[in-house]
């Protein structure tokens, strides 16, 4: 018997390039909030490792950064509409989904945006669930409780992300990741936190390299078993 096997996406910065308009949201509403806006460096320091450490130079407390992700989340999902999928993905996501791989979203966005988004794109179907996790720079957390939620094994799963802290997480928890070096972290910064598979663009991300991917990890695990 053959084990369903699934891919878990990251959202924003993934499937879809968001992360402009994200900046501009936050730029318009920032004031309201006595915080100060950001410019050329926010992919920086959203694609860094500790973006916690910038939050005090910004004004941004905790509790400011409840109300802002909150309001962000709101406003992205009046844009909804105008946001697309990056280019190449939608065929990517057909061809896994063709050959028998079941597709999840795990996202900080929220679900309803989410949702919002794949029926607009005509792509709802393609996804066997959706899940908005509570952990803002937490990953690890989330993505364990989406797995016991949905029952599912940690070795039946592959991550795909374009952030630090996707490999940093999914190395923590001993899941495989696909790097994507088309969204907010840059592929250098990715490369050096070593993911299991780093990719340039959608076209790479073909059912043959993720099979690939799995056999490697199962590989893994078999013989950790046979050392411990």
């Amino acid at each position: 018997m053959t084990t369903q096997k699934y891919i878990i996406f990251d959202f924003d910065g993934t499937l879809v390039d968001s992360v402009d308009l994200a900046v501009e949201i936050y730029n318009k509403i920032a004031p309201k909030y006595n915080c100060k806006p950001v410019q050329h460096e926010a992919r920086e320091i959203l694609s860094s490792k500790n973006p916690q450490k910038f939050f005090k130079t910004y004004g941004i407390t905790p509790f400011k950064l409840f109300l802002l992700v909150y309001r962000i989340r709101r406003e992205l999902g009046k844009h909804i509409p105008h946001i697309e999928p990056v280019k190449g993905m939608e065929k990517a996501l057909r061809s896994l989904r063709n050959h028998g791989y079941k597709l999840g979203i795990l996202t900080s966005n929220s679900k309803s945006n989410v949702e919002d988004f794949l029926d607009h794109n005509h792509l709802r179907g393609l996804f066997s669930f959706v899940y908005s996790g509570r952990k803002l720079l937490g990953k690890d957390v989330s993505i364990t409780a989406l797995l016991k939620k949905e029952k599912i094994q940690k070795k039946d799963v592959i991550y795909v992300g374009d952030e630090t802290r996707d490999v940093l997480a999914m190395k923590k928890v001993d899941i495989p990741v696909i790097a994507v070096g088309w969204g907010l972290t840059p592929p250098e910064k990715l490369s050096s936190l070593l993911p299991d598979l780093l990719l340039a663009s959608p076209e790479n991300l073909h059912p043959e390299a993720v099979e690939k991917l799995f056999r490697r990890a199962w590989k893994s695990i078999l013989e950790n078993d046979l050392w411990n």
